[in-house]
């Protein structure tokens, strides 16, 4: 119980959970349940961004010469559309972020898409492994809290 990370860190200190008091151990459980916390919220926002990307290259997948000429709606809000019609269909303008765009031709949007959701799909990755070893971390201090608090109940 005194090593209940499988990842050593070098740069992380080592502590006997058995020497804190109930004090200690509630504070640092705390710590933990805002730190998953935000490991959630943090997952929620990737899932959203990683569906979009996704969807989005679907869409650019669609996309065909012979879509030329086709009607379509054209989003102007969240829940607002207005006809349109398809006229170029060797470019797409790509939104990269913070209101700027970029045109690409149909390929490069494709790779770019696939690209970021790659990467949307890594960190996600990264932060359920960190949330996972957090999660065992808080499972062993409320355990001990437990025994603990059972102990000075006895005494």
């Amino acid at each position: 119980m005194a090593q209940i990370s499988s990842v050593p860190q070098p740069h992380m200190q080592q502590i006997d959970l058995t020497s804190l008091n109930i004090q200690q151990l509630s504070t640092l459980k705390s710590q933990l349940d805002s730190e998953l916390n935000l490991f959630q919220d943090s997952l929620g926002s990737l899932k959203i961004a990683q569906s979009k990307f996704q969807n989005s290259g679907e869409t650019v997948a669609q996309i065909t010469p012979e879509s030329e000429g086709k009607d379509i709606l054209v989003p102007l809000t969240g829940s607002m559309y207005v006809p349109g019609k398809l006229f170029d269909t060797n470019s797409v303008l790509v939104d990269i972020g913070t209101r700027y765009y970029v045109e690409k031709d149909l390929e490069a949007a494709k790779d770019y898409f696939k690209r970021k959701t790659q990467f949307v799909t890594e960190q996600m990755e990264k932060i359920q492994a960190l949330g996972f070893e957090k999660s065992k971390i808080r499972d062993a201090i409320v355990e001990i809290l437990e025994l603990k608090l059972m102990q000075q109940k006895s005494s």
